[in-house]
């Protein structure tokens, strides 16, 4: 492999409150933390593992959205990447971007950037939608190993081993290919403050949905955004009659 194309994308921190807005039109983000996917630096890290290992000569790191995404470019920069590129959505248009929209420019980019393989987290946290990285390898008509919790290289093929509820899967596929990273593929690394100071002076490549080519508009309306159900308090029943009663009275027996 030559190339590992990284997709990367700037999320309400994780250990961030979320809260929905008055309009219901969404949850608020102005003045509140931002930080790269968690999903997203583990995919970062099997990256750079493989450029160390001497398998990938080159990591590319790619976030679409508003001019911050260059925040998170700048971590993947300090992680280990050795370039990024940011494709610039902000506004009205940011707001409307979906997997499917996500998935087509990192196929584009992909193909120009003549990457070998694409790794991306198995899905964002703020959305969660786990969507991106099957419609990128379907877009580009490439193998997919979803799940990740380890990746091997050798002769060409990667030996995938995915979590299912069985227990582990175990697969073979050849290169090019599009990965996802589960929680258990690697511990990221902590960015060193001299690599920080470092990213912040590479440069990053900038382009657009339209120079790309890729139309962007919304195939999924939001209707309402509303908070969670008020969890209920719990009761203590004296027996398993009244525990019984409890549940017809509910409607579950």
């Amino acid at each position: 492999m030559s190339r590992v194309l990284v997709g990367v994308k700037r999320v309400i921190d994780y250990a961030v409150k979320i809260r929905v807005k008055p309009d219901k039109t969404g949850v608020v983000t102005d003045g509140v933390k931002h930080s790269m996917n968690p999903f997203d630096e583990i995919a970062i890290e099997e990256a750079v593992r493989m450029k160390e290992k001497k398998l990938a000569e080159e990591v590319i790191a790619v976030s679409c959205g508003p001019p911050q995404a260059q925040e998170v470019l700048r971590t993947a920069l300090a992680m280990g990447a050795d370039r990024a590129i940011h494709v610039e959505v902000s506004g009205p248009e940011y707001d409307t971007l979906q997997p499917f929209h996500v998935s087509k420019i990192l196929a584009k980019l992909a193909q120009d950037e003549k990457a070998d393989l694409v790794i991306l987290g198995k899905q964002a946290i703020d959305d969660d939608c786990n969507q991106t990285a099957q419609m990128t390898a379907g877009v580009l008509d490439w193998p997919c190993g979803t799940f990740c919790s380890k990746v091997e290289s050798s002769s060409g093929e990667l030996t995938i081993t995915r979590e299912v509820d069985g227990g582990l899967e175990t697969l073979k596929i050849k290169t090019p290919a599009v990965l996802s990273a589960d929680l258990r593929l690697n511990e990221p690394r902590y960015a060193t403050l001299p690599n920080i100071m470092k990213a912040k002076k590479k440069p990053i490549k900038k382009t657009t949905p339209k120079d790309l080519g890729i139309e962007t508009a919304p195939r999924v309306e939001i209707k309402s955004v509303d908070e969670p159900p008020v969890r209920q308090g719990g009761s203590i029943l004296p027996d398993a009659d009244a525990l019984v009663a409890k549940l017809k009275e509910k409607g579950f027996a």
